[in-house]
């Protein structure tokens, strides 16, 4: 399939609608109110249903005033049945937008019949139709909703520019911003104002429905990949325009696949969206699942080979046979094979073991490791049963799991705090 002038516009449409709607909808992930952008984005149809009923015309500006009423109104009563009824404010949200989407679906309906609409772009919204609906701008002519979604998006970059102090102060620390003379409730109801304003914007574009995705998963994507308040927002923005391209390429080219000759625009930029946020999920740097289960891994690395050091340390403090294969290292510490393995290469590099035949034993610098992660031990050890008795049994497994967070300063704390004692409560020498 040849990409048209239509498919370019499409693009751009539902790129700039994107973006629009992941400004506030950033703000709104950073609050923990991402369901009130889903509140709001399903609320405004009843303002827009009565601006259609009472102007008879689909108005631009009769729509974004019912939409931001309603979207305010919204607000109030979620705050209000929150507080007053004690309710818990996602159930007060789910109260009150399921109550007002289905009075407004009633009241488009009812629109219906006096307004050139049909329910279904009400609901996945209409971008593939959006270049059909062209406005004159000096010499050029180009698709209303292009206009409309990019006014949206410079209104909501111009506020959060002019702002951007209170609203930074606001969304981390709504007490601090009282105290800097910042009002937060007036904070919140802008954003509250920005959500209803873009999301009537996006209302043609994307639907009441699919509009959530646009608030939420590219600000939730942005969030997964930064801990910068300015570079969320830009984050943001890029993976918004990105699932605006990949959803309509996915649209035309995926359906034909399984035998289908297309498939909405807007549902394919919702899917294009989750895609980016689920492999941002998993390849995030800092937060990804893969850097997760890496850091994991890591830390039981880490434990094992302490772990190791201190087996070997007790078996030469007995006088025995100090070396030990790795496979009863790995039973007796419990270990799997991987972990094992990794550690006691990691062990054998750095030149705390060395291997004795088929069996490992303690190097010099082993030793003295190994000698530290057992004092932390019976520390720790000496000061659980100071100040909480328990039978030797529980002491050694709560110890155990403390000496691998012990560092220099609490060892010396730990020493003090057992009066340079020389024996732990099983009798053990303190090395």
């Amino acid at each position: 399939m040849i990409w048209t002038e239509i498919d370019i516009w499409i693009v751009v449409i539902g790129a700039i609608c994107a973006m629009a709607c992941a400004m506030p909808g950033c703000l709104l992930v950073l609050r923990r109110m991402s369901l009130m952008g889903d509140a709001i984005s399903h609320t405004v149809l009843p303002g827009i249903a009565i601006a259609f009923l009472v102007t008879d015309s689909r108005d631009p500006a009769a729509m974004v005033i019912g939409a931001i009423v309603v979207g305010l109104v919204t607000a109030f009563l979620v705050q209000a049945i929150h507080v007053l009824g004690r309710v818990e404010v996602g159930a007060a949200m789910g109260i009150v937008f399921t109550t007002l989407f289905a009075i407004g679906l009633v009241l488009m309906r009812r629109a219906v019949d006096h307004v050139d609409i049909h329910p279904d772009c009400v609901l996945y919204g209409a971008v593939e139709l959006a270049w059909f609906d062209q406005v004159s701008i000096g010499p050029f002519s180009v698709p209303r909703a292009a206009v409309v979604t990019s006014i949206a998006l410079l209104g909501n970059v111009v506020i959060l520019l002019l702002l951007a102090k209170e609203f930074k102060i606001a969304a981390f620390d709504p007490g601090l911003a009282a105290s800097q003379g910042i009002r937060p409730g007036l904070m919140h109801y802008l954003l509250m104002t920005m959500t209803a304003a873009t999301a009537v914007a996006a209302f043609e574009t994307v639907g009441s429905i699919l509009v959530i995705a646009m608030f939420i998963v590219p600000a939730a994507t942005a969030w997964l990949l930064t801990d910068r308040y300015l570079y969320m927002f830009i984050l943001a923005a890029t993976v918004a325009a990105a699932s605006a391209l990949l959803g309509h390429a996915g649209a035309m080219y995926v359906p034909g696949i399984w035998g289908f000759s297309g498939t909405s625009t807007a549902g394919a930029i919702a899917v294009a969206a989750g895609v980016l946020f689920l492999a941002a999920w998993i390849a995030s740097p800092r937060y990804g699942i893969t850097m997760r289960l890496l850091r994991r891994l890591a830390t039981r690395i880490d434990v094992a080979c302490e772990d190791v050091l201190a087996l070997l340390w007790r078996l030469e403090e007995r006088g025995g046979e100090s070396a030990m294969p790795a496979q009863v290292l790995q039973e007796t510490l419990g270990i799997g094979p991987l972990v094992a393995g990794l550690a006691l290469r990691r062990l054998r590099r750095s030149g705390r073991v060395a291997a004795s035949g088929s069996a490992w034993v303690l190097t010099t610098d082993g030793r003295r490791a190994a000698s530290t992660v057992v004092r932390s031990h019976r520390l720790w050890e000496l000061y659980l049963d100071r100040h909480f008795p328990q039978d030797h049994a529980q002491l050694h497994s709560a110890a155990e799991r403390l000496e691998h967070v012990t560092t220099d300063e609490m060892r010396e704390a730990l020493d003090e705090e057992a009066g340079h004692a020389r024996h732990d409560p099983h009798g053990s020498r303190l090395p």
